[in-house]
């Protein structure tokens, strides 16, 4: 939270001034009432006080100052805004190392599962892209409203050798730029676009990632990543078993590069748990807006409710 007008919030000193005041009053009250009766005589000639009930008209009101000078310094809260609409390029890993059983039933099939329900997610106003990539990358489907041909490319994705995570990254830019242009310009400019990039190995092919994340932050596109995959991935090549770790480090350095988030995943219940954040970032931007008719709203409601336990306790205004 902040202010707009801040230095109206020095009157707080005198908010606690009061507060201080009402306490001291009260211990005085009682000191007073105990040099005129013993306690068991004064007890039968008062009858049983209010005893916490006194004390609710002031703390309500002093509510009311409160909310009084924290409306004059007029409070801004940053709040969450639905987008009208985005673009967002899923980028994927298929690569022969996602073939690893390390993930249940594997690295592939519960990434492409994940990435389905993400794509279901997503608001029907965005366009939504997927590149895949192994020693290359391709835009197996340009950004668009239509769902159906994403998540028909993801059903069952062909694999190959070697992980060009650069070229993939810069693959998903083009088909944004491609996109943008195919809109034209408007007042509003180009919708904001993301993309989302999973893969569990290291770049071994095409642009390298340092070139791919400075074309993203140039672009203005943050790229998320999600390193999906445990150390103790293996698969199977012919008569050998080739350990096939994920590699978090590069796809870290990635996502800070190109302004985005990185995330890891080591099982299908947690990648669906990366997409559902990044869905919730990516469906949303952050506005700031002005609440000081709540923090009135709030002063009005405790000024009535020191008005009506004064009267029903003690018949009387505070």
């Amino acid at each position: 939270m902040r202010f707009l007008q801040p230095w109206w919030l020095v009157l707080l000193t005198a908010v606690a001034a009061l507060a201080l005041a009402y306490v001291l009053a009260q211990r005085r009250r009682g000191r007073y009432a105990v040099r005129f009766a013993a306690l068991p005589l004064l007890e039968r000639v008062t009858g049983r006080g209010p005893g916490w009930r006194r004390h609710v008209p002031a703390v309500a009101f002093g509510l009311v100052v409160l909310g009084l000078v924290v409306g004059l310094a007029r409070p801004v809260l940053e709040v969450a805004v639905p987008r009208e609409r985005a673009t967002v390029v899923v980028a994927l890993d298929v690569s022969t190392s996602m073939r690893a059983t390390d993930v249940e039933p594997s690295r592939i099939d519960a990434a492409t599962a994940a990435a389905r329900a993400f794509v279901s997610g997503l608001p029907e106003t965005f366009n939504v892209g997927l590149v895949t990539f192994s020693g290359a990358a391709a835009v197996a489907v340009a950004p668009t409203l239509d769902r159906t041909p994403v998540l028909a490319a993801l059903q069952d994705p062909d694999l190959g050798d070697g992980t060009a995570i650069g070229d993939a990254v810069e693959a998903a830019l083009d088909a944004v730029g491609s996109l943008d242009t195919a809109l034209g310009t408007t007042a509003e400019g180009p919708p904001p676009a993301r993309v989302v990039l999973l893969s569990d190995g290291a770049n071994t092919a095409g642009t390298p990632i340092d070139a791919a994340a400075e074309a993203a932050s140039a672009a203005g596109v943050p790229v998320s990543t999600i390193a999906y995959g445990t150390p103790a991935g293996v698969i199977d090549s012919g008569p050998r078993t080739l350990p096939v770790p994920v590699d978090p480090a590069a796809l870290a350095d990635l996502a800070a590069a190109a302004g985005g988030t990185a995330y890891t995943a080591a099982t299908g219940a947690e990648l669906q748990e990366v997409y559902q954040d990044i869905g919730s970032s990516v469906g949303y931007r952050t506005e700031e807006r002005e609440v000081t008719g709540w923090v009135l709203a709030a002063a009005l409601v405790a000024a009535l409710a020191a008005a009506a336990t004064s009267l029903r306790w003690f018949a009387r205004l505070p």
